[in-house]
């Protein structure tokens, strides 16, 4: 993992990472599944809260839940009646070799230590298996969006993903794209909330939080497409990048 710091900072505030953080699109996990209807054994690793967990599971596959940090793991099996997340990470999978048909990453390949974690993925993977990382990306595209980036310090982008992560190492075949849009409606005071879920907002100083939330007030209140407005809509890029094993 890059930070450790910031990659295990989520716990404190799992309810609310899985209450307000966005669902991910039905096709776009159909397209990281490689078409397959009904995968036999779906590995989700970095797991958090469940969220990516769940969506495979409405798909009728068998989900392996495999997360580090022990309060998104609570969160998960309470949000998940029936499912128990594997203590364990990216680099140290608590599987057998060859035993997932599928491996995909929600909003958590970006903390990996790489290549310890390729070749933990490939060992859990059989021939031929798919492995895909997904992210949901804000639409900066739109300039209110880009605005709550900027004021927030938020990471990941499009550019981001698609530059720095298109090869996963010799065990895997070139990596593909696929990029599916969505929104969600959210109140400003939700926007907010699901922004006290990040990793910067998590592990910055009061003083900084502060000066986090009272610029995101400001923008709510006086951007011409945002001021006035109950509800909101946070437009999305998911993006998958998918590979296979060879």
């Amino acid at each position: 993992m890059t930070d450790p710091t910031q990659a295990l900072s989520f716990g404190a505030a799992a309810a609310d990472y899985d209450r307000f953080r966005p669902r991910y699109p039905e096709e776009a996990l159909r397209w990281a599944l490689d078409g397959r209807e009904t995968p036999a054994r779906v590995v989700d690793l970095g797991a958090g809260t469940g969220i990516l967990t769940r969506g495979v599971l409405a798909l009728g596959a068998e989900v392996v839940p495999v997360e580090p940090d022990p309060g998104m793991r609570a969160q998960l099996a309470a949000a998940t009646p029936g499912t128990t997340a594997l203590a364990g990470s990216a680099e140290a999978i608590p599987l057998p070799d060859g035993s997932a048909d599928a491996v995909l990453v929600g909003q958590a390949y970006h903390w990996f230590d790489k290549e310890p974690a390729h070749a933990e993925i490939a060992r859990v993977l059989r021939p031929g298996g798919t492995f895909a990382p997904i992210w949901n990306v804000r639409d900066e595209r739109v300039t209110w969006v880009a605005e709550l980036t900027r004021i927030a310090h938020l990471g990941d982008n499009a550019g981001d993903v698609t530059e720095k992560y298109a090869d996963f190492g010799p065990a895997f075949t070139p990596v593909e794209l696929g990029e599916f849009a969505h929104t969600t409606t959210l109140t400003p005071d939700e926007v907010i909330g699901m922004l006290h879920t990040r990793s910067y907002w998590l592990t910055a100083t009061p003083a900084e939080q502060e000066r986090i939330d009272a610029a995101l007030r400001e923008l709510f209140a006086t951007h011409p497409d945002l001021a006035g407005r109950a509800t909101v809509e946070l437009p999305y890029r998911t993006l998958v990048l998918r590979s296979r094993r060879r």
